[in-house]
Parts: structure tokens; C-alpha cells; sequence
């Protein structure tokens, strides 16, 4: 592109006129830019380009004044770097192909590695309850996320497609998923009603955090394999930096821009009470790279390389931006520059650059000449590359602004603007309570109750990080000291006027994991207390789950709270490291009636280990925390969050066996919630997934295809069912010889008084011989190499080498000759039989149907309500292949609700495909006391042709809604 003098400020935009020299697309309406000179705008910080009949329409921000452009910030949670296709930075705007990049886990905020440094925290706010507000008188309003919209995106105004491949376009609600162009976003309603998910999702306005020094990643508990990406109060850039300068070279201009470092490692900085600024003397001055500058006659030889630093912070940990000018650039031209690779905005009157001198000393340069001719006066440099200062001019006076939280009770006007702040003028002299004063009556609060209230400094940085002022703090002094340590960091600061009590309440709740399995409370007490220390003895000890080895304890301080998180969190008891976690707290009568929020469980480890990728995909769809890691304390912090809640369902993503898990822990669990049996969904993760099938939410995730709003709309409609279930319980005639030979707790072990009687819960069936022998066959593989079973084809193509082993065995014993079958209190016959499979559902070995489809005059027509169970038996491995590949049925022996087996020698045995060796006894199968309520996909769901989520229009009467209290 060629500049023109031309400049227009719009929206916080500098456009210039650019000529475009190769295809462009507008960054407005999409459109291809035409003509051959001065046909399109551009920005000169960040880089959006559009036509000029767009420029009145533009209502999208620009990157440099985004950061005074949000209401409340909100820390993004960044997920691993790595590589992301067909996608656009939300800073630079452009495509992120073929370069490391982050991506927000919550609201899809992509960036560059080397943009991150000046993201926006402007990532969606999950928790924002207020006190003493009703239910119906909140509005939640919409939180728009620019580009990177799926490919089928239409715009809920003209129906038109509003999503580019070409260009960072189009506007999407992160709540309710609505999608819209840029000029068409004004004429929806601000107020967002959670879409066609309204019914299931968990509102952000009912759910409350108090106040603690934590990360989001520790809030939402999300973890990350790899080392975490810069910020500002890290580090800036690492690597070599002749790499990276020829990576990320950038523009087509006299001067280019490129991120680099030093190749000593930089020590992270992190944000504190302003201090003095540091003096580098000579002997501590870092050594920075030395780079030969090209004699040749290449183009090379045209430009010189300047390191940036936007402070002595950055100076002093080699956090630094490259430009590279031509060599009769002046200080004016390169300050420009300068000031759009540090995203400022291009007001070079209020800036300054400095010469580092190697003495350390500072010398500030003339903005009318060239910054090669005055370091050739000044200082003689020929062969290294210079150092420069970016400076703010300081003033003796000027204007904060103040922002005011958003639980306290100001006028309408300012909960409503954008903004919701006042400008006070202030000087050096000026103190926190002077700020305070002026800031109360500005925003109509009573000033005699300042001692009320407190100011806080809040760095928008990674973290979002809060600092307590003290009243006689100097606040106009504590900005211009963080701008001579980072102008980067002075900006991101923003000063907030908020309640001293948090008004969410001091109830801080940990759920703390990993402890032993049935011990008395005193020594759960003990134990903790040696870890924390009595003196950080919690409030109240409210529940203790004895067979989980897992308790919540809750404190009043804050301070007390993040003490022992941290003790918890590097902590461990017999060579077992203990798990700590937050739990959110939901406030049940801020949910209306009509409202069943989902509760989500997700088992990262079942089956192909797909659901890390479902995780990510409910977190964007649905409020982060109604969705739960059963990897991270299992189903036990999830209920205990939701046990308040009077109405609400469950989704389970595993196999078979993670139901069977989640439905033990509510049942142990559960009589102590409002609800104690909601409606439970399945997403299928695990190798059989046999329930699944059965209640028709599929075979099995495939990965990436799955469109999760179709599948949570299916939740919404899907119909409540019952499921039978069964208690099964063994009497061991004598101890086994093996103690490990007997399922371990993981495997639904409910003990009783007798020493040698075993009981447990079955859901699914109970195999019993040569099926059960395969199985523990399979589980003996896993458990020695379990990082080999992440797929679920890898998964069977196990069962299947083991059943060929198993055809080679002639040692194979017939269960007609060791095992005694009662229904009902009468004995049946066995056949030569080598395996017994007790079905409860009609599913079996991944999707097989033992007992068949055919109509029997002595049999009633099976399912899993009806209270009955059915006993088929197989004659073998070749017996089993054939039912499952639908060539065979199994041999139908009885139908009853009472079973009794009495077992002559040990037995392979596995209940819903947790496997073991079961000693001689007797093993009884009755009708179980506790049900589960599991609901059945909708049969030949009839799809709507418009999918939009139904909006109110600003001419329906929106404004006719009482004075909201709006929640951004």
C-alpha cells in the first residue's frame, strides 16, 4: 500500500487513504476494495482497511483505544500455543497460518505469540451476581467477539453471510451465539437472552466468585501441558532475536517491525506497589546483541535496526520491540512508527525517544533530524544495533479517570453508559481520598461514607491483577511512576472505586481431594492441620464424602483462603498429591422456574481421550462453570455446586463405566441436594457405549463433526425415562487368596458388616465366564500401558487380539460344570455353556444384540424399565463374533427378577465392564432401591429450517422494560 496525506479519526481509527496493490478486502462490508489510487482507508495502528463510503458506518474499535473501551475487564484463559488454520489476531488482524498463536478457551480471542503483549482483557464475564437485585429486573447484554465466525454464519438482521475467510469480519454473541455484520450489530437489542439455550444454560448473573488473588485458569480449573505465554508482567519476547526479526517482519513501508530479544533468558516482573525506578549502572548494564550492519549494495544496506523499550522495566529485563528504519528516517517518522508497534495511540506530541547510552545514561533525541546523524554527533555507534527509550511526557497536572464497580448502586445513566467512569482532575499532591471524594459525588454516592468504600488499581494484564490504595497514596504520581517503568503497563491500568465488604459475602468454599477413604473427621482434622497450620483453621467444615477420601471446607477470609490454596496446592499425603480446588457459588433464586440448567461432566481419559475437545467446545457454548473435568476431583465439586439448584439436568461425555461412576457418586451424594435425581444425558466417549445406544445419543464421538448446540438442543427436548437398577452381592465362602483379585472402590463397592460380602450397583449387565475373561484381559493390557489406549480403534483391535488368543486355548471351562443358575427360586439347566451375560439393557459388546429381535410366546418383550432381567448364555469365543457381527443371537435361558448364582470355583466376572476374579460363593442379583432418571433422545427429530435465535428488536418495545441493571 502507498500512503496519502490524508487523515480521518473515527472511532479511535487513524485512517489514511492507502492504495492497494494487491486484492483487499474491507474489513466493514467485505467487499473488494476497487480503483486504481486513494480507494480504501486504513488504519495506522491496526491496520483496518475499508472503503471511505464505509467510514460513517464504522462502529468497530480501534486496538489503541479498546483498552478505555471496555466496561469491566475480564482475564482471558489462554490455552497452549500451537498452530490455528483459517483464522485471524484480534490485535493485528492478521491471518494466523503458519505462526504460533493463543487462543482464549472462553471466548475465542485469537493472538499472535508476539501480539499477546497488548491483547485486550475483554474476555466474557461468567460470574456476575449482584446482591439485592431481582431476577426479573437484570438484563444481560450481548458480548460481541469481532471475526473468526463459523462458515455458515448468517447475520440475524438480513440473513446475508457475515463471515470472511479473507479478512477479520463480522460480530458474534459469545453468549447466545447470534451473528451479525458490522452495520447491522446497532440495530439489534443489547439485552441477550441466551438464544435457543436459554432453558439449560446457567446465567452469568446468578453465579458469584468472591474476590481472591487468583487466575482464571485456577477459578475455572484449566490446566496447560506447556509453559505459559508472555504478558507484560512476564516477558516480552524470547528466542533469537535475528529469528524472530526475520519471522515477523511486518509492513511494505520505509520502516518495519519485528519483536525480539535478548538471547539471555529474561526474568518475569510482576506487578507490585509502584517503586523507585531502577539505575542500571555500568557494571549490572545487560549485554545485549551485537549485530554487524550489512556494507553490501543490497537493500539491506538501506536500513538500520533500533531496539525499543517502553520503559526501565523492559530495559532492564531485555523486553524489547525492533524497528527497522531507513537510515535518513527521522526521530519524528521512527516515533510514529514506534508508537503503532506498541499499539499508542499516534499522538507523537506526548511522546519522546532517548538514546541508551552503554554508561546507561539517557539522552533524548530531536524528533527534526534523523536518529543516525545524532548518535554519529552524540555518541559514536557504527556496529551496534541502538537503544532506544519510548517516553510519555510527564505533566505537573492532568485528569484520572475513575471507574466505579459494577455492584454499586449509581445512577441509571452510568450502569448503562460504556464506560461508567469520571474524570477528576488531580496534581501531584492529589491523595486517594481526595480521588475518592470527588469521585463519590461525581457518580451520586453520599461522600460522608467514603470509609464505605476503598480504591483499587487494576492491571488489565494476563491476570487482571488488584491492588488495595492507601488513602494518603498519590494516584497521579503512582501513573507516571508505572509510565517511566512501562508505558504499556501505565495504560493497562485503571483505578476502580468500589464496596470495602465484598458485597458477595466472605463464604469462600475449597473442595479439597485425594485425602484417605474412611477415616473419622479428627483425623481428616489432623491431617489438614498439619499441612495448613492451625492458624489457618478454616470457618466451618461443612461436608466430609468418607468413600472419596474428599471433604469442603469454607473460610470467611480471603486472605486466610488463598494462603492455604496455595499450601494445599504443592501438597500431598502418602505419596499422593492433594487435589484443591474453588467451587463457584450459585444463588438458586435468581433462576426462574422455566430454567433447568445443565451440568456438564466430562472424562478427558474415556475411550479415544477425546474430551479435551469438548471441554473447549461446552466452555465457549455454555457458562464455564457448569462444565466440569472428571479428571480434576471427579463428580463430587460439580454436585456440590449445583446441590442448591431445585431443577436441573446432567450430561455425562464417557463410556459406560463413567455413568456408572457419576450415578454412584449421586447416589451417595444426592440426599443431601434440593434435587436428588436429575435427568441424565449421555455424550458417548467411551469403546462400548452400550447405554448410549440404547437411549439413542449414538456409537460415539468422532471427533470435531459434532455441532454441540444441535446436541444441547437435543438435551432441551429429549424425554425423561426411567432406568432399572440392580444391587448385586457376592459371598466369598472363605477369604480369597488374592486380595487384589477382588475389585478395588473404583469399581462400585459398597461394603457391608460381613467381612466376606461384596456389593454393588449394577446399570448395564453382569458377564459372567469367558466374556468377563476377555474383559480382564483387556483391563490387564490398559493398566500396564495405559498411554497406548487413546483410541477407540486401537481399544478394539485389543479385544480382538485377545479373543483370537483365547480361540487357541482349548483349556477353556464349561460353566454348566461350575456355575448353578436360580430365576425366581427355580433352577434352570444350563447348556454346555463357557460365559453367562445378565442383560438389564439391550445393548451389548459395543452395540450388539444378544437376546435378539425375535418374538417368543415364553418370554415378554425385554427393556429396561420393566423390572425384569434376562439371562442369555455363549458357547464360545466364535460364538461371541457372531453376535457381534449380527450373524447370531446368544441362547435365551430365563427372565426374572431375582437371580441367584452359585459359584463352585473361582470365576472371571465383570459388572458394566469392570473386570475380576470372583472366589467360590454365591453371588444374589435383586431389584435395586435406587433409580436413575435418564433421558432418551427424541426419535426423527423434525429440523427447523431458520436456526436463528429470536431477537428483540430495538423498535419492540425494549426500551418499555423497567430500569435494568445491566450485566455486561
Amino acid at each position: 500500500m502507498a500512503n496519502e496525506s490524508t487523515q480521518v479519526v473515527h472511532h479511535g481509527h487513524y485512517f489514511t487513504k492507502k492504495n492497494c496493490h494487491k486484492l483487499t478486502y474491507c474489513h466493514h462490508c467485505t467487499d473488494i476494495l476497487w480503483g486504481i489510487i486513494g480507494h480504501g482507508l486504513a488504519c495506522k495502528v491496526c491496520r483496518y482497511v475499508i472503503h471511505e463510503r464505509c467510514l460513517k458506518q464504522v462502529s468497530t474499535p480501534c486496538t489503541s483505544y479498546l483498552t478505555d473501551h471496555i466496561k469491566n475487564p475480564s482475564a482471558h484463559c489462554w490455552s497452549d500455543r500451537k498452530t490455528y488454520k483459517k483464522k485471524f489476531c484480534n490485535v493485528c488482524r492478521r491471518k494466523l497460518e503458519d505462526s504460533q498463536a493463543f487462543r482464549c478457551e472462553v471466548c475465542e480471542y485469537y493472538t499472535h505469540v508476539e501480539c499477546k503483549d497488548f491483547v485486550v482483557s475483554n474476555c466474557k464475564q461468567c460470574a456476575t451476581y449482584t446482591p439485592n437485585i431481582d431476577q426479573n429486573t437484570v438484563v444481560h447484554l450481548h458480548h460481541w467477539r469481532e471475526g473468526n465466525l463459523p462458515s455458515s454464519s448468517k447475520c440475524s438482521v438480513c440473513k446475508k453471510t457475515c463471515w470472511s475467510g479473507d479478512c477479520l469480519t463480522g460480530y458474534r454473541c459469545e453468549w447466545c451465539g447470534v451473528t451479525a455484520h458490522s452495520y447491522c450489530q446497532k440495530m439489534l437489542s443489547a439485552e441477550c437472552s441466551f438464544g435457543d439455550l436459554r432453558q439449560i444454560f446457567l446465567p452469568p448473573y446468578c453465579v458469584t466468585v468472591p474476590r481472591l488473588d487468583f487466575t482464571i485458569e485456577t477459578v475455572l480449573s484449566f490446566t496447560k501441558t506447556s509453559v505459559p505465554a508472555r504478558s507484560i508482567s512476564d516477558e516480552w519476547s524470547s528466542g533469537d532475536s535475528k529469528q524472530d526479526e526475520e519471522n515477523n517482519l511486518v509492513g511494505q513501508s520505509s520502516l518495519t517491525v519485528a519483536a525480539g530479544a535478548s538471547n539471555r533468558s529474561s526474568p518475569s516482573t510482576s506487578y507490585s506497589a509502584p517503586t523507585s525506578p531502577p539505575v542500571t549502572s555500568p557494571t549490572t548494564l545487560p549485554t545485549y546483541p551485537s549485530a554487524k550492519l550489512s556494507k553490501d549494495k543490497s537493500d539491506k544496506d538501506e536500513k538500520s535496526k533500533v531496539f525499543v523499550y517502553d520503559g526501565d522495566v523492559a530495559y532492564r529485563d531485555g523486553l524489547y520491540r525492533v524497528v527497522i528504519a531507513a537510515k535518513n528516517a527521522t526521530v519524528g517518522v521512527i516515533l510514529e512508527e514506534v508508537l503503532r508497534v506498541f499499539y499508542m495511540p499516534p499522538e507523537p506530541q506526548k511522546f519522546y525517544l532517548s538514546f541508551i547510552t552503554n554508561n546507561a545514561e539517557e539522552i533524548r533525541l530531536d524528533e527534526r533530524y534523523p536518529i543516525k546523524h545524532q548518535l554519529d554527533t552524540k555518541i559514536q555507534i557504527f556496529d551496534t544495533i541502538p537503544s532506544l527509550y519510548l517516553r510519555g511526557k510527564e505533566k505537573e497536572r492532568g485528569e484520572l479517570t475513575i471507574y466505579i464497580d459494577s455492584l454499586l448502586p449509581v445512577r441509571a445513566s452510568a450502569r448503562t453508559s460504556v464506560s461508567n467512569c469520571e474524570d477528576i482532575a488531580v496534581t501531584r499532591e492529589t491523595l486517594v481520598h481526595d480521588c475518592m471524594k470527588a469521585a463519590l459525588t461525581k457518580f451520586d454516592l453520599n461522600p460522608e461514607d467514603i470509609d464505605d468504600y476503598v480504591m483499587i488499581t487494576v492491571l488489565m494484564d494476563k491476570a487482571v491483577i488488584h491492588r488495595k490504595l492507601q488513602p494518603t497514596e498519590c494516584p497521579f504520581s503512582i501513573i507516571q511512576t508505572l509510565a517511566k517503568e512501562s508505558l504499556c503497563r501505565a495504560r493497562m491500568t485503571r483505578f476502580y472505586i468500589q464496596l470495602k465488604n465484598d458485597p458477595h459475602g466472605s463464604m469462600i468454599s475449597l473442595f479439597v481431594g485425594n485425602l484417605p477413604t474412611y477415616v473419622s473427621q479428627r483425623q481428616y482434622k489432623k491431617i489438614l492441620l498439619d499441612i495448613i497450620g492451625p492458624e489457618n483453621l478454616w470457618t466451618l467444615l461443612e461436608v466430609i464424602y468418607y468413600e472419596y477420601g474428599s471433604l469442603v471446607i469454607i473460610y470467611n477470609s480471603r486472605e486466610t483462603a488463598t494462603r492455604v490454596f496455595k499450601l494445599l496446592q504443592n501438597a500431598s499425603y502418602d505419596d499422593k498429591s492433594l487435589y484443591v480446588m474453588l467451587l463457584p457459588n450459585i444463588q438458586p433464586h435468581m433462576l426462574s422456574d422455566k430454567e433447568t440448567p445443565l451440568l456438564v461432566f466430562v472424562n478427558t481419559r474415556s475411550g479415544g481421550c477425546q474430551g479435551g475437545q469438548l471441554i473447549t467446545g461446552f466452555r465457549k457454548v455454555l457458562n464455564p462453570h457448569q462444565v466440569f473435568d472428571l479428571s480434576n476431583g471427579g463428580p463430587l465439586p460439580g454436585l456440590y455446586v449445583f446441590r442448591n439448584i431445585k431443577n436441573y439436568k446432567m450430561l455425562v461425555c464417557g463410556g459406560d463405566g463413567t455413568i456408572g461412576w457419576v450415578l454412584q457418586c449421586l447416589d451417595n451424594v444426592g440426599q443431601d441436594a434440593v434435587c436428588d435425581a436429575p435427568p441424565i444425558a449421555i455424550f458417548p466417549l467411551g469403546t462400548g457405549n452400550d447405554l448410549a445406544r440404547v437411549l439413542r445419543w449414538g456409537p460415539g464421538f468422532t471427533g470435531g463433526t459434532e455441532d454441540l448446540t444441535a446436541l444441547l438442543n437435543d438435551i432441551i427436548v429429549a424425554e425423561d425415562i426411567q432406568l432399572d437398577r440392580w444391587t448385586v452381592i457376592f459371598y466369598c465362602d472363605k477369604e480369597p487368596d488374592d486380595p487384589a483379585a477382588i475389585l478395588d472402590s473404583d469399581c462400585q463397592i459398597a461394603d457391608t458388616n460381613e467381612e466376606n460380602t461384596q456389593m454393588y450397583v449394577m446399570n448395564n449387565y453382569m458377564g459372567v465366564g469367558i466374556d468377563a475373561e476377555l474383559s480382564l484381559s483387556f483391563h490387564n493390557a490398559r493398566q500396564k500401558n495405559p498411554d497406548k489406549f487413546n483410541s477407540r480403534i486401537h481399544n478394539k483391535g485389543v479385544y480382538f487380539k485377545v479373543s483370537l488368543k483365547k480361540m487357541t486355548n482349548r483349556e477353556n471351562r464349561l460353566l454348566n460344570n461350575i456355575v448353578i443358575l436360580e430365576v425366581d427360586g427355580r433352577v434352570v439347566d444350563l447348556p454346555p455353556l463357557e460365559g453367562l451375560i445378565v442383560l438389564n439393557i439391550l445393548s451389548w459388546g459395543s452395540g450388539s444384540h444378544p437376546w435378539g429381535i425375535e418374538k417368543d410366546p415364553v418370554f415378554s418383550t425385554p427393556n429396561h424399565w420393566d423390572g425384569l432381567l434376562e439371562v442369555v448364555g455363549v458357547t464360545g469365543v466364535v460364538h461371541m463374533g457372531k453376535i457381534t457381527g449380527g450373524l447370531s443371537n446368544a441362547k435365551r435361558l430365563a427372565q426374572g427378577a431375582h437371580i441367584k448364582l452359585t459359584l463352585l470355583d473361582t470365576v472371571p466376572i465383570h459388572i458394566d465392564g469392570e473386570p475380576w476374579n470372583q472366589p467360590k460363593g454365591s453371588c444374589t442379583i435383586i431389584k435395586s432401591a435406587l433409580k436413575a432418571t435418564m433421558m432418551k433422545k427424541a426419535k426423527n427429530k423434525v429440523k427447523r429450517r431458520d436456526t436463528e435465535p429470536n431477537l428483540l428488536s430495538l423498535d419492540d418495545g425494549a426500551a418499555a422494560l423497567p430500569p435494568p441493571h445491566t450485566v455486561d
